[in-house]
């Protein structure tokens, strides 16, 4: 079975870490793809606000989660 885990936050370093551990389970064969975007907003004379988040895609084994 075919399963996403979703991450989003707003500093890079701690997308990073969540996915550090969420792969800490999850062995080399079950990933299917990883995907990754960056969003920024505001205005010129405004902080601007990112948001990095990212998908992993990955097959769920039978009898084991993978969670």
């Amino acid at each position: 079975m075919i399963q996403v885990k979703l991450f989003d936050y707003e500093h890079e370093k701690d997308l990073e870490d969540e996915m550090n551990f969420f792969l800490e389970d999850i062995r080399d064969n079950q990933i299917v793809d990883i995907k990754y975007n960056v969003a920024t907003t505001g205005e010129e004379e405004e902080e601007q606000i990112y948001c990095f988040s990212a998908m992993i895609i990955y097959k769920k084994n039978k009898g084991r989660l993978a969670l």
